[in-house]
């Protein structure tokens, strides 16, 4: 029996949170340009440095930008447009972001779609004027290039990523390239729905499933239809260890580290 690993792709294949926090920063700047009036380069740095802590709260790269503001908003009262603000911390958003994302969207007169539409046009010109530096700002994981150049098994990427995102940084940072036919992206539908595409196409293999995020894993956890997978979280990736602790209690659930990631590849 061969096996299939459905891969995620930012926080389990490449460590992404550099150039999509850059990318917030440009597109929040074209969105909201007067919220950038006086604010200098030691707080855009800042702002940087905490979108690697808030992270793990991130489901799809729009959210970046809503997150690029409030930070801003937390650090510079005089800006502050959101009820939700006042007396928030980082520990707060990390805590409470599903609560939060529809209050902050519908106080800032945002739509999810617009956002979309403009986080990926900001990151097209970047890489239409500069590629070499947009991948620079990329990194895949330790290991992984391999892992995927060498696998005997069959291999699909399922990521809220646009796909031709993800598709360059494989060509150019691993050198590998995966048929577009399995590479799912944003705009294929919820994850749990690919998924069961896959176990109907591929019967007979064994279902392996290699996620950062815990939310995932549990909306995989409650279909049924989706007993037959093995489940993974990578402990690398955009997640908490408030969150690795959770899934630690969860038998359905197997931590993987980086290192035995390529071994499971096989």
């Amino acid at each position: 029996m061969g096996d299939l690993y459905a891969l995620d792709f930012d926080g389990v294949i490449c460590d992404s949170c550099g150039e999509s926090s850059l990318s917030a920063m440009k597109a929040a700047k074209v969105r909201w340009p007067a919220l950038f009036n006086g604010v200098d380069s030691t707080l855009e740095n800042w702002v940087l440095d905490q979108m690697r802590i808030v992270r793990p709260v991130v489901e799809t790269g729009y959210e970046n930008l809503l997150l690029v503001r409030l930070l801003l908003e937390m650090r510079v009262p005089s800006i502050r447009k959101s009820s939700v603000g006042e007396g928030l911390t980082v520990e707060g958003i990390l805590e409470k972001w599903s609560d939060l994302k529809p209050v902050i969207m519908e106080e800032w007169g945002e739509d999810r779609d617009g956002l979309i539409d403009l986080f990926a046009k900001v990151r097209d010109e970047w890489m239409d004027h500069d590629l070499k530096t947009w991948i620079g700002a990329n990194r895949l994981y330790p290991g992984v290039p391999d892992a995927l150049k060498f696998t005997s098994s069959t291999i699909y990427v399922v990521t809220t990523k646009q796909s031709r995102f993800a598709d360059a940084l494989l060509r150019e940072l691993a050198g590998v390239t995966i048929p577009p036919e399995r590479i799912f992206g944003l705009g294929s539908g919820p994850k749990v729905e690919v998924l069961k595409q896959l176990q109907k196409k591929h019967q007979g293999l064994k279902l392996h499933f290699l996620e950062d995020r815990l939310a995932t894993l549990k909306n995989v956890i409650g279909e049924p239809e989706l007993n037959g997978w093995n489940l993974y979280l990578g402990d690398w990736g955009y997640n908490t260890q408030k969150e690795r602790e959770e899934a630690a209690s969860i038998s359905r659930i197997q931590i993987l580290q980086l290192s035995d990631f390529s071994k499971k590849l096989k």
